[in-house]
């Protein structure tokens, strides 16, 4: 089969590797339908994520159809429609049985292409089928599904549940790239008062305002003169970091009125100051989290019944065999406008 695969940093190969195999009879083989790329696989490219081995097939987030099944899988059979979790569970270990899939201890958590061969290939083996696919139902497209593979997930449970929105609550997004936008949306499932959404492209703060942001504010400007305006100089009750860098975490720390919360969403790479001088007094919350795909049940419902508009993060379509191409143009999304890029069969 072809897939996409990590030579070292800066280097990737879409190429023949072998076809994967059922190695534990928990598995499922699964032939990729959509598969879409994360600003995750770029970190990886760039040599950020030094667990990744050379010579691993990139990718976390796919939907296919089921062609192969281990003799202890029950949940799934070949034909079936799945969506791929970007998060693998055992379903044993303590964490998992508390619905904490993303910290696994028997085997999963992230692994596809982390640890294990990802989604960016033809074929794929998914390690515990049935905790870590999620059956599709007839009317969900497969390029709207997909989101729920990462984006939509990540965004609801380790922005918008661990920041407690509530309703009438003021909620400021910093970072309107794929995940800061699936924050706006699904925050405004909780009715906030004003949602604002922060970034330094126009045409990220443009797409912000279709999914439902209130107001935007380019980074490039006093964004805590602008939040102090809009909310009679109260601030945030929770700020919402989807960058990864220390300025915006930094930035969502001096956002938030006493008692706010900041949920931090980015992947950090480097070291961001705590200014707990300033914020020891103030009530203030931070968390922060990688996602458990604990709410992808419950966002494929709203999906389907049309509570959510997954396709809507779609800039860009290429055919499975244009990797390379896709690759190119999410890379340099500030000169092509892509928020989520889909290859399909």
């Amino acid at each position: 089969m072809k897939a996409m695969v990590f030579h070292g940093p800066g280097r990737r190969a879409w190429e023949d590797v072998p076809d994967p195999e059922l190695v534990d009879p928990t598995d499922a083989v699964v032939r990729i339908t959509a598969a879409t790329i994360c600003g995750t696989d770029l970190h990886i490219l760039k040599g950020d994520v030094p667990e990744v081995e050379p010579g691993r097939v990139l990718g976390h987030e796919a939907v296919g159809v089921v062609e192969r099944v281990g003799a202890a899988v029950t949940g799934v059979k070949p034909g079936d429609r799945v969506l791929v979790s970007c998060i693998s569970a055992c379903g044993r270990c303590e964490y998992c049985r508390a619905g904490g899939y993303g910290q696994c201890l028997g085997g999963g958590g992230w692994v596809l292409g982390h640890l294990v061969d990802g989604t960016h290939a033809e074929l794929l083996r998914v390690p515990f089928a049935d905790t870590s696919t999620h059956l599709l139902p007839d009317g969900v497209a497969d390029e709207a599904a997909v989101m729920l593979s990462d984006i939509l997930p990540t965004a609801y449970e380790v922005g918008v549940l661990n920041g407690r929105v509530l309703p009438g609550q003021t909620v400021v997004v910093v970072g309107a790239g794929p995940v800061g936008l699936a924050a706006v949306e699904t925050a405004r499932l909780f009715s906030p008062g004003l949602v604002v959404a922060v970034d330094l492209a126009p045409s990220r703060l443009d797409a912000a305002k279709q999914f439902g942001a209130d107001a935007t504010v380019n980074a490039a400007e006093d964004v805590e003169g602008a939040v102090a305006e809009l909310t009679g100089g109260r601030g945030a009750d929770v700020a919402i970091e989807a960058v990864g860098v220390p300025e915006t975490f930094e930035l969502c720390a001096r956002l938030i009125r006493p008692g706010g919360r900041v949920a931090n969403v980015g992947v950090h790479g480097k070291a961001a100051a705590l200014h707990l001088e300033r914020l020891w007094i103030r009530n203030v919350t931070i968390t922060t989290g990688l996602v458990d795909t604990a709410t992808t049940p419950a966002l494929l419902r709203m999906l389907a019944a049309g509570r959510l508009d997954a396709e809507r993060f779609i800039t860009h379509r290429f055919g499975l065999d244009e990797f390379d191409a896709a690759y190119d143009v999410f890379a340099r999304s500030a000169q092509t406008g892509a928020l989520k890029v889909v290859l399909t069969r």
